[in-house]
């Protein structure tokens, strides 16, 4: 009995260490849950959301989530998303200058352009941003994040 608890004990700490270390983005140096929001443009509505424990490239999340898109949908996407074009043909992308390659004035103009239909986007993130889910640190269970960022899209969604 004693050394079946020594066993579990010297194996909790470990567990508990790797699934926390699992959580940690290094970028940001704390715990996070990487959130990804797929909204309709003209209706404004929710469509799908999917989440993702720490360190996670937009791009690796959204072939993770193996969300159908048809081909004639037009995806508008922010830079974190560089490469869905080999994937999705029908995407806009800002263009990324680069210290050799400045960015010429129809790369410029193209870039806001996309900027104003994705503000559309950001605004809906700014009303789920009222709820402190996404803002602030999240202090309970994170296995139930999901659960509750996915009620307050329906909240939102109902709202409209």
């Amino acid at each position: 009995m004693i050394k079946q608890l020594l066993l579990m004990l010297q194996k909790h700490p470990f567990n508990a260490q790797k699934r926390q270390k699992q959580s940690y983005s290094g970028k940001k140096k704390k715990h996070t849950i990487k959130t990804q929001v797929i909204i309709e443009k003209e209706s404004k509505i929710i469509i799908a959301t999917n989440f993702s424990l720490g360190k996670k490239h937009d791009f690796c999340l959204f072939k993770e989530s193996k969300i159908p898109i048809l081909k004639n949908t037009k995806l508008i996407v922010d830079n974190g998303y560089q490469g869905i074009q080999k994937i999705h043909s029908n995407v806009l992308i800002p263009k990324k200058k680069t210290k050799k390659n400045p960015l010429n004035k129809e790369q410029k103009h193209n870039n806001k352009l996309i900027s104003k239909m994705r503000i559309i986007i950001e605004n809906i993130f700014a009303i789920l941003k009222k709820f402190k889910i996404i803002t602030e640190k999240y202090r309970n269970r994170r296995k139930r994040f999901s659960l509750r960022f996915n009620l307050i899209a329906s909240i939102y969604n109902l709202q409209l």
